[in-house]
């Protein structure tokens, strides 16, 4: 662990010195815990407030990108999970699972995955993506690695569940568990807040922050030694996904194309999905919110939406390109929020608006930077039941229909 020159060393560089303000008052616990977060902090996001600020964040010239269709898909079916299947067992395939959230919305207060979405008998979420994994496994006859990003706040809750449930009937030995980047939260005057006089207030760095914190925690040596060219990123929230799916990986492969996205086709035009397409001649995501009306409405040839492929979070990455990608830094997104903080007379304020800005990184940003992305259309009621609310849409209801529609016992 860092020492307290060390420390300062780091922070003056940012000019956040007063961090340390209270440090000799601290015991030696506390200056533990400090010392602890100020070298796992990414405090570089910090050097581009001003220019992130002040820059002209306007988005590129948007056209349709069109997608290998289910249609498709069933025409090359076997060839597709060939190839896949070879690159499972070759070993050039893992996956990674983004899991740092809590289940908040849900109104449980675990880690998302801890959910049980089931009825009559126990089906975490946990356990759902897992066993869609395991009809990989018994599909290929290879165990795929498994590498489970946490967050500060729920990696002991999620190390403890894996290790109590074991794994879920998963080869323990191929999988690794991985604490995401936190990142500072500033004031508007760019000035790091403190929770306490021992805690900086930080808040994980984004869903794009998942290879970075990945490379941090010095798994990327392991990724390359077991010669593992592809990575499938998944989030947790959608219990019916198809996991390091053979056929996926396999028409990625096939296409020579430099990553891919699973997609699903827009139930409506005015469904709140991002959409996978060009910016700019490159491969990007729209949101919803970003789209005009005329591009929610506007149809192809085929009288279909032109702006139809709604993005699920499930993506393969080629790892060199991430490697190239992690090089040059992601932009990083500013976010104005209500932050809780300890004031200069040592109290603790919950600010009624916004009082300072939080740091994130975007995956579709990571999907901008690809030279090119095949778009993959999946059956949205067979992969598609996410889970962000109690009831209502894409609701722990509506996820447990379509788990019974899929033949789920629930």
């Amino acid at each position: 662990m860092i020492n307290r020159d060390d420390a300062l060393r780091i922070l003056s560089k940012y000019g956040q010195e007063h961090i340390l303000k209270h440090y000799d008052e601290l015991n030696d616990e506390m200056k533990k815990e400090l010392l602890s977060q100020i070298e796992i902090i990414d405090f570089s996001v910090l050097e581009n407030l001003e220019s992130e600020k002040n820059s002209n964040s306007s988005r590129g010239t948007f056209e349709p990108l069109g997608a290998v269709t289910i249609e498709d898909i069933a025409s090359n079916s076997e060839e597709y999970i060939k190839t896949g299947i070879e690159a499972i067992k070759a070993g050039k395939a893992a996956a990674v699972l983004l899991a740092g959230g809590q289940g908040t919305r849900l109104g449980f207060d675990k880690p998302k995955g801890m959910f049980n979405i089931g009825v009559t008998e126990e089906l975490y979420i946990f356990q759902c993506l897992i066993n869609n994994l395991m009809d990989v496994v018994k599909l290929t006859g290879a165990w795929i690695p498994l590498y489970i990003m946490t967050s500060e706040k729920n990696n002991k809750d999620t190390t403890e569940f894996f290790k109590e449930k074991n794994y879920f009937g998963y080869n323990p030995d191929y999988i690794r568990f991985f604490i995401q980047d936190m990142a500072p939260s500033v004031d508007f005057n760019g000035k790091v807040l403190m929770e306490s006089e021992s805690k900086i207030s930080v808040s994980p760095n984004g869903n794009g922050g998942w290879f970075s914190s990945l490379v941090r925690a010095g798994l990327l040596d392991e990724i390359k030694t077991k010669g593992v060219e592809w990575l499938n990123v998944f989030a947790v929230d959608n219990v019916l996904q198809r996991i390091a799916d053979p056929g996926f990986i396999g028409a990625v492969i096939k296409s020579g194309l430099q990553s891919g996205g699973k997609v699903v086709s827009k139930a409506s035009p005015d469904e709140k999905v991002g959409v996978l397409c060009l910016e700019d001649g490159m491969p990007s995501i729209v949101e919803y919110y970003e789209m005009t009306e005329e591009m929610r409405t506007l149809l192809n040839e085929k009288g279909e939406l032109a702006y139809k492929y709604g993005v699920i979070l499930n993506y393969l990455f080629n790892v060199s390109k991430l490697e190239e990608i992690c090089d040059k830094k992601l932009p990083v997104h500013i976010v104005d929020k209500k932050i809780p903080y300890m004031n200069d007379n040592g109290e603790y304020i919950i600010p009624s608006e916004p009082n300072g800005h939080k740091f994130e990184t975007l995956v579709l940003d990571m999907v901008h930077m690809q030279d090119s992305c095949l778009a993959y259309e999946v059956i949205r009621e067979k992969e598609f039941a996410p889970v962000k609310n109690a009831t209502g849409v894409d609701s722990v209801d509506s996820a447990r229909e379509l788990l019974k529609s899929n033949g789920v016992k629930i």
